[in-house]
């Protein structure tokens, strides 16, 4: 029983096998995954493939890099898609002072408006954060994001900053980088973190887990995240895999 909380299936490295790495992932125990659209094609794909396979659901939203592009048809349009029972969170969303193609100021107001978006129709956000994580908090706070709280995607940052993103009402998700070696922040933020604020991606293709590092990530993988988990904390690998799917589900209130 896995919950692969961040994947991007609609992306097009899966054009030409999809249907075995779906396969893969069943195999591996991966019962649910969110696929992730970030941008119209994205979306429109992510949409497709939650209405194709049943144990799929959407997060959609709009993503830093590319929020230069952004327009306000953009946004009332995924306004709109969140009526669709599969949509369960808003996002990729948030900052990304990495690559140099939106102004900070334009990100920060694209960030904003798609808080403010979550809010009004009442679902989780999920965060991209690159480089940026003191203006991401302080924006976080500013608008009131702890309303409906929501995910830091592929969680880098301190021990520190999670607990600050914990009492924000977040839970602290990790993926292949807490599985690297030289990985030492993800490692002592799965050990200090409580389980019951966890939740475990892929965010494939990117990022896989060791021994895969370097290649194409993919749902199946993300057994391998819960399995670094598990050998942190001291617990059993069944353990990690049923709270993080139960925090997964009580998160995107899926029954």
């Amino acid at each position: 029983m896995l919950f692969d909380t961040h994947a991007h299936l609609n992306a097009e490295q899966f054009e030409e096998d999809l249907e075995e790495v779906v396969t893969r992932a069943q195999e591996s125990g991966v019962e649910n995954m969110v696929i992730v659209g970030f941008d119209r094609p994205t979306i429109t794909r992510a949409m497709e493939l939650v209405e194709q396979y049943d144990f799929m659901y959407a997060s959609i939203g709009w993503h830093p890099v590319d929020a230069v592009d952004m327009t306000d048809e953009d946004l009332a349009w995924i306004e709109d898609l969140t009526s669709h029972p599969k949509v369960v969170a808003i996002g990729e969303m948030g900052l990304d002072y990495y690559w140099d193609k939106s102004p900070k100021e334009v990100q920060k107001e694209v960030f904003r408006r798609q808080i403010q978006l979550a809010k009004r129709v009442k679902l989780p956000i999920v965060i991209h954060n690159r480089e940026a994580t003191a203006d991401i908090v302080d924006i976080l706070k500013e608008e009131g994001a702890s309303e409906v709280g929501g995910i830091m995607h592929c969680f880098s940052g301190s021990v520190e900053v999670a607990q600050e993103c914990l009492l924000m009402n977040f839970y602290i998700s990790l993926g292949g980088p807490v599985t690297f070696k030289n990985a030492r922040k993800p490692k002592e933020v799965a050990e200090a973190v409580p389980l019951d604020k966890l939740l475990i991606e892929t965010d494939c293709p990117y990022l896989a887990p060791h021994p895969y590092r370097g290649k194409r990530n993919e749902p199946s993988y993300v057994k391998l995240v819960a399995e670094q988990i598990a050998e942190l904390k001291g617990i059993s690998y069944e353990e990690v895999a049923a709270i993080t799917t139960a925090n997964a589900k009580k998160l995107f209130a899926i029954k």
